[in-house]
């Protein structure tokens, strides 16, 4: 039978939604016991032979995945979960209220840099204004990282207020998002829902259909979805649930500096090649911690985070 290429647009186990080029979509299985496809995935697929449709209508099969360009996933001491490929960018939502974990921001952040993969920092609830304006002070360091004049160290950080009608930040955030793939990534609580609904009219009603298509007619909250934001389908958005947690089990320790921007900004200027940035003497980064307002300086909980990590990393090593 023919092979066809198509785009992984939803997934839910080990089923997944697969649009071919003619926009057409359709349930696929994968072939035999494991799946490993996820959402943005290329894959060539097959219609199922007569007779062999797990469900209703036009299904498939998914005989390959094709190569990828990245992919962003996090890792526990149990298991391993994909979010997304072939993502240009990752687009961290987190809130004023309630107070977001600068833990978890800085997880998700090494594991874009680790996939290669641009983040992208909207803080919601601008119109709470004194908790806006606390958290908005809370990431100083990403937003100066650097310095103006160095863009490779900091990062963009967008104000959003979700709660109102929402066309200003429909504005401000569509050309950032224009004939990119986007991941839509934060806590629960943060307006995630709302976020997409805002660009892309009616995405509840499609996870909907979607969720029972893929899970036998019950509605999930589990399942990763992608949506075109424009008629060409050019400029897609990946939904994907929260998380509460944010496991980076599959770098080493040794990782962890560069893809910190402001702590790898200053790890060539340590005494020892090998430096921990945790104890040596004459280390580069250990002399820029500073709770100073400074876009040179590395802040105090940047770097204790740093150290909290590269201690979990260690002990999993073993």
């Amino acid at each position: 039978m023919t092979r066809s290429e198509g785009l992984v647009v939803a997934s839910h186990g080990r089923h997944c939604v697969v649009e071919s080029a003619d926009g057409v979509r359709r349930i696929c299985h994968p072939r035999g016991k494991k799946s490993q496809a996820v959402v943005g995935d290329r894959v060539l697929w097959q219609a199922a032979a007569p007779g062999q449709a797990q469900g209703h209508g036009d299904e498939g099969t998914i005989e390959k995945v094709l190569e990828r360009r990245n992919l962003f996933y996090r890792q526990d001491e149990v298991r391993t979960k994909s979010f997304a490929a072939n993502l240009d960018q990752v687009l961290i939502l987190i809130a004023a209220e309630p107070v977001f974990s600068e833990s978890q921001l800085v997880r998700a952040l090494i594991a874009a840099e680790a996939a290669g993969i641009t983040p992208l920092i909207a803080l919601n609830k601008s119109d709470l204004v004194e908790p806006f304006a606390q958290a908005w002070q809370r990431l100083w360091p990403y937003r100066h990282m650097g310095g103006e004049q160095d863009t490779r160290h900091h990062y963009r950080v967008l104000p959003l207020s979700l709660t109102q009608s929402g066309a200003v930040d429909r504005d401000a955030l569509l050309p950032l998002l224009a004939g990119k793939t986007t991941l839509i990534l934060g806590p629960s609580g943060s307006g995630k829902s709302t976020l997409v609904n805002l660009l892309v009219p009616g995405a509840a009603a499609q996870t909907g259909e979607i969720s029972q298509a893929l899970n036998s007619g019950r509605h999930t909250t589990t399942t990763t979805s992608l949506y075109w934001i424009d008629g060409a389908r050019t400029t897609a958005l990946i939904d994907s649930p929260g998380f509460q947690e944010f496991g980076l089990r599959h770098l080493a320790p040794t990782d962890l500096a560069r893809c910190m921007p402001d702590i790898a900004a200053h790890a060539g200027g340590c005494r020892f090649y090998n430096c921990s940035h945790l104890h040596e003497p004459g280390c580069a980064v250990m002399a820029q911690v500073s709770e100073s307002q400074d876009a040179q300086a590395i802040s105090l909980q940047r770097y204790r985070i740093y150290g909290e990590l590269f201690a979990e990393l260690s002990q999993s090593a073993y």
